[in-house]
Parts: structure tokens; sequence; C-alpha cells
């Protein structure tokens, strides 16, 4: 063989062997994000529970066991007993901490809420789902909070927000849901996560397609992420639906909360101008208008 050839095989061996390698990496890292706990939170000078807001809410902190595992929860009680329950879930990378910030926009008009951990996130066990299928972990959730016929409100953001819609499509009536409240919504699960890579100096063009149906056919979804379009399932949510949305938003694109504002029977889009994927309830000029908005959609669907 040729010296030429030869070197030719050994690079064309090691570049394969090299972009399997960043793949599988690239799986494993948008499976297995950074947790945020209770010491995260403290040493970053941030409050670490419901107790240690400026405005504390009473709350209980435990775990809750089904069929799909451990959920750790805050069940935490809001300023209005006639009010809806509110169930909080948040998005990649975050946890129940996230609801902190958001809390002083549903206190007043709740009479429960109750922030989870999803999988690989926070405290609970497990590996991040990324969306596929943990609408059926809260389905199971709410089953062990025994909430009765009190009226429902989903509220959640970035991934957290999908989730939300998930349920409520996938629920068909089941629970008592008046209400969804999407903030940072995307639309397809490689939009975001090419975001994460890019974040972090990643690569994403070789190995990022791969990576996601590697991670489809392993949560069961397929390598097309079968069932995931959140514009898709928009049509089916048959409640009131109101999303948040900063326009200069780097990781979920306005343009998929305006696709699902489009699809979805009755959706309103609450655009946060200058706001980004993380600071809408941070920046209090932006959190202004959340509260704002939020506050009058739990009003509206209290009729």
């Amino acid at each position: 063989m040729p010296p030429l050839l030869g070197l030719i095989q050994i690079l064309a061996i090691g570049f394969v062997v090299s972009t399997i390698v960043l793949i599988v990496y690239t799986a494993y890292l948008l499976t297995h994000p950074p947790r945020r706990t209770y010491a995260w939170s403290v040493s970053r000078g941030q409050p670490g529970d419901p107790g240690e807001l400026d405005e504390p809410l009473a709350y209980e902190a435990r775990e809750l066991t089904t069929k799909h595992g451990i959920i750790p929860i805050w069940d935490m009680q809001g300023r209005d007993p006639s009010g809806p329950v509110v169930l909080m879930t948040h998005g990649w990378g975050s946890s129940k901490q996230g609801a902190l910030k958001r809390l002083q926009s549903v206190a007043d008009e709740a009479s429960r809420i109750v922030a989870w951990d999803l999988p690989g996130h926070g405290d609970a066990p497990g590996y991040a789902r990324m969306g596929a299928d943990e609408h059926l972990i809260a389905r199971a959730l709410l089953e062990e909070l025994r909430i009765d016929n009190q009226p429902i409100i989903l509220f959640g953001w970035s991934m957290g927000a999908g989730i939300s819609l998930a349920i409520c499509a996938s629920s068909q009536g089941q629970y008592p849901i008046r209400g969804v409240i999407c903030e940072a919504l995307y639309a397809k699960p490689i939009t975001p996560a090419r975001a994460v890579l890019a974040l972090r100096g990643m690569p994403h063009r070789i190995n990022l397609a791969s990576a996601m149906a590697l991670i489809g056919m392993k949560l069961g979804v397929g390598a097309k992420w079968r069932g995931f379009d959140r514009v898709e399932i928009a049509p089916k949510i048959r409640v009131p639906l109101l999303l948040i949305h900063g326009d200069q938003d780097p990781v979920s694109p306005i343009e998929d909360s305006i696709a699902v504002q489009h699809a979805a029977p009755d959706a309103q889009l609450c655009t946060i101008e200058g706001g980004g994927h993380n600071n809408l309830w941070t920046d209090e000029v932006y959190a202004q208008q959340g509260r704002a908005a939020v506050s009058a959609f739990m009003k509206r669907c209290e009729n």
C-alpha cells in the first residue's frame, strides 16, 4: 500500500472515531444537565426555597413515589383559598428552584402551587428526557396530588412550556385544566439543543442531529422525535393559552410561540420587547409585564 494511501486511511479512521465520540458525548451532555439544588441557590446568594423569599410562602417539601419513579416537589400554599392549583414545570438545566422567581406572578391568584423536579434535574434521580415523555410523569404526579375537582393552571417555561402543552393535549379532559401558561416555548427539541452547544463553544453541525436521533431512539420517540412538535399539538389545546416570550430570546425563537399562537384555538401572546431567555423575571421592567399578563390571564380563567 502506498504510504500516502495508508496515511489517508488512518486519518479517515481517526475522523470517524472522533465523530462517534463527539456524538456520544453530545448525547450525554444533553441528557445530563447541571443540577440546580438548594445548595446551588444559596451559593449564589439567592433564596433556596419558598420560605426564604421576601414574601415567603408556607410549603411542604416532599417526594412522591409514582410508577415513573420518585418526584421531588414543593407543595406551596397560595394566597387565594378559592383560586386554582398551579403546576409549575421548569426547563432544561433548571429545577423547581426556577419557580421561585415566578411565584410572585401566581401566588395571589392561586390556592395551591406545586413545583417539581423533572428527571435528571434538581434532586430528581435519572437523566433528562428533554420533553419526550415528561407529560406522562406529570399526569402521574397530578394523580398523586389528589387535586380532586379544583381547577388547574399549567405554567411551564422553556422545555417545561412544551411539557405543559403536552400535559393538556394528552389529558383530553381527564383533569380540570382551565388554562396553560407557556414561557419561552420552542417547537422542536433540536432548537434549544443547538443553542446549548453554542453557549458551551461546542460544534453542532456534524454531531447534533445524530445525537438527537440517538436520544430519541433511547427515549422511545424515534430518531425523528415523533409527536413532539408543539405546533402540531397546539390545536388540541381546548383551554385558554397564554404565551410569554422575549423578542430577543437567543434559545427559543419567538417565531415558535407565534406559530403555536396561530395553531391553538384560544391563544394570546405577550411579547416582552428586549427580553431574552433567562431574564424575564430578573429584570424588573420585564417582570412587571410578565406578572401583569399572568395575573390577568388567571383572572380570565376563573370565569
